[in-house]
């Protein structure tokens, strides 16, 4: 019998946790749940949980330190950062820590699963393609490890950040769209219609990292119109 899968909810609002939960339940998930931040990083690290919804603000500890605690011992863990707060600053603060995608209240039930089915499938890119990149002669990147070095300089990489220049790598004859993007490396449905801007700040956070003047990028590049492109040379 396949094991069902197991999502932590860690929300301190009780009434929002609990209607996750039972939202959850009814779709088939195994769930279990923290209200505060200390409790919620406890279980995040000793139970084998498939997703982590995670509320940025909690008592004890918010959701920031959560999410950066949590992927310094499982850089794989999929999370899903949950909040009242959507000003830029504070969705590129939640992705740069490694939050896989992040959702802002209110929002719907039918939205909510959309996503964290989206994550859940996390398309598996890396299988039969290459766990080295070069880029150029400066920069060495191991994709298995999620390291670098750029001129001598150690890199570390995200899973996502990872798996968005694998694809691009395995693609790099040609640009690849945002949606392209989207759809194969987050895993949404082409038909889901997803005011997002995920791919834009994991595009900046990588040219902060490979690029040595991320406003004059020479690897990762924008092909106006078309998407970005990886070039290797």
């Amino acid at each position: 019998m396949q094991r069902k899968i197991r999502i932590l909810v860690v929300e301190d609002e009780a009434a929002i946790r609990d209607g996750l939960m039972d939202v959850l339940v009814f779709h088939g998930y195994e769930t279990d749940s923290a209200a505060e931040g200390n409790a919620g990083l406890d279980k995040a690290v000793s139970g084998q949980f498939d997703l982590i919804l995670l509320d940025v603000m909690l008592p004890g500890m918010n959701g920031f330190d959560i999410c950066n605690r949590i992927r310094a011992r499982d850089p794989e863990q999929a999370i899903i950062m949950l909040t009242a707060k959507t000003s830029d600053e504070d969705i590129i603060q939640g992705l740069s820590l490694g939050a896989d995608d992040y959702i802002a209240k209110p929002f719907s039930v039918a939205q909510l699963m959309l996503r964290i089915q989206a994550v859940l499938r996390r398309a598996r890119i890396g299988v039969g393609m290459n766990h080295r990149i070069h880029l150029g002669n400066a920069i060495e990147i191991d994709c298995r490890n999620l390291q670098g070095t750029r001129a001598g300089e150690n890199l570390a990489f995200t899973r996502r950040e990872m798996d968005i220049l694998q694809y691009l790598n395995a693609n790099s004859e040609r640009p690849v769209s945002r949606e392209e993007l989207l759809t194969r490396v987050w895993g949404y449905a082409r038909d889901l219609n997803i005011e997002t801007r995920t791919v834009d700040i994991h595009i900046a956070k990588l040219r902060r990292k490979i690029e040595p003047d991320p406003s004059q990028p020479r690897h990762l590049v924008t092909v106006r119109g078309a998407g970005y492109r990886l070039l290797t040379d």
